[in-house]
């Protein structure tokens, strides 16, 4: 069954370009939203697999869109941010708010169809010339979080592969690095989500760093695709 997308951005040229790009490549365009208070009436109406959703958009902002659709009731889609400048501070807003990740608009065309196929099953992507470098910036000025009671609840095993995924490290490469079992990481990785009622990575990495339990490694570089 073709995925279906909720495109969002105040710019009709842009919604037309990301129509034909995605229509092309077999997705279904479920609607098409000018603002966001428009796209929440339209995620809680249509239920779209994936929302595209622009961040910076007259009235209702992409962020605080995100956050109601996300708070309402299941079925919830994921929404993939999409944004202009790669140091945007309301990207880390939007990750907090429950977006599965972002991407700059001007990525390649495979990037953005492979982007929302992985959200759409579950995963996480950011965008990769700024992946954990935003991160760390931004959650380096936000270390004053409570860490949440459920923190506790992780074995010391478990805390050890939530730090591996704020470093970015996908369920394969979790395995190698500790020595287990590709589908063990993954099980490790979904107790993590669970106990602490995480929708899925991006939450989890925006949690590490928030609370301390990661630090931004200077010497670390950026992602170059999806993490799942």
């Amino acid at each position: 069954m073709s995925l279906r997308v909720l495109l969002v951005d105040d710019q009709r040229l842009v919604r037309a370009g990301f129509r034909e790009i995605l229509t092309g490549e077999g997705f279904t365009i479920a609607g098409e939203a000018a603002d966001g208070h428009e796209a929440v009436k339209l995620a809680a109406r249509l239920l779209p697999d994936v929302v595209l959703m622009d961040l910076q958009m007259p009235g209702l902002n992409g962020i605080e869109a995100t956050r109601q659709i996300l708070s309402g009731p299941e079925r919830r889609p994921r929404v993939l941010v999409l944004t202009t400048f790669d140091l945007d501070e309301y990207v880390y807003e939007a990750l907090r708010a429950g977006a599965s990740g972002f991407l700059l608009k001007d990525a390649p065309e495979d990037q953005l169809t492979a982007a929302i196929r992985v959200v759409a099953d579950g995963g996480s992507l950011f965008a990769p010339s700024v992946t954990r470098r935003l991160i760390a910036e931004f959650t380096q000025r936000a270390q004053t979080a409570v860490p949440p009671p459920e923190l506790a609840q992780l074995t010391p095993r478990e805390l050890e592969v939530l730090r591996l995924i704020a470093r970015g490290l996908s369920n394969q490469e979790i395995a190698t690095e500790l020595v287990v079992s590709e589908h063990t990481a993954r099980t490790h990785v979904g107790h993590i989500l669970s106990k602490l009622n995480l929708r899925d990575r991006v939450q989890a990495v925006v949690l590490a760093y928030t609370t301390g339990l990661a630090q931004p490694s200077h010497g670390d570089s950026a992602r170059n695709s999806p993490r799942q």
